[in-house]
């Protein structure tokens, strides 16, 4: 199918960057790099939950709106949100108001709460595969939707009561995060740019 393809730039990037200018950006300073800590991973989960049947575009575009209603996804502060708050989240206009969604990110947080620091961060990155067992993927086609290390940490998440992270949210998390490097062979943005 699709190899990596030339931005106005000239520089190759994964196709699926290159529709608009928020992906392009997000593709070549985030999507694949290494994000560490546990409010940091707790956005990101969180906001891979939201995007679960819906286009990462549409989250990525209310991204801030999500940042100021749910505290900057501080797990202390989400931890503390009443019924008042849950509210609030559902009249949101600047948020996907999916009750499910926010009672998942609403219990969600109320459990990472009773979690030692740090803990979030070694569970997600202890699932992270060895980059030499992963050849670099050439066409769109090579980069999988689900891995046996993704449904083993989506296992363990909900073994711990985390909710609304199966699979297939789970691999999206590894590759948002930098767990995984799923740019492809010749797009600049492989290994952290160039």
């Amino acid at each position: 199918m699709s190899g990596a393809e030339p931005a106005a730039d000239g520089r190759p990037r994964c196709p699926w960057g290159l529709s608009t200018d928020d992906y392009l950006a997000y593709h070549d300073t985030e999507w694949g790099r290494p994000v560490h800590g546990d409010d940091a991973l707790f956005e990101r989960l969180c906001l891979e939950a939201f995007q679960s049947g819906l286009s990462w575009l549409t989250i990525l575009r209310r991204r801030e709106g999500f940042r100021a209603a749910f505290a900057g996804f501080s797990i202390p502060a989400v931890a503390k949100f009443t019924d008042e708050d849950k509210e609030r989240l559902l009249a949101d206009a600047g948020i996907i108001r999916n009750r499910a969604k926010i009672d998942a990110t609403l219990a969600n947080a109320k459990v990472l709460a009773g979690w030692r620091e740090g803990e979030l961060d070694s569970l997600i990155w202890s699932y992270a595969p060895d980059p030499a067992t992963r050849p670099a993927p050439r066409v769109l086609t090579d980069v999988p939707a689900v891995t046996t290390e993704s449904t083993a940490l989506a296992k363990e998440l909900k073994k711990r009561s985390i909710r609304f992270v199966g699979p297939t949210t789970a691999y999206a998390l590894m590759q948002a995060c930098g767990l995984v490097d799923d740019h492809l062979a010749d797009c600049v943005a492989r290994g952290g740019g160039r």
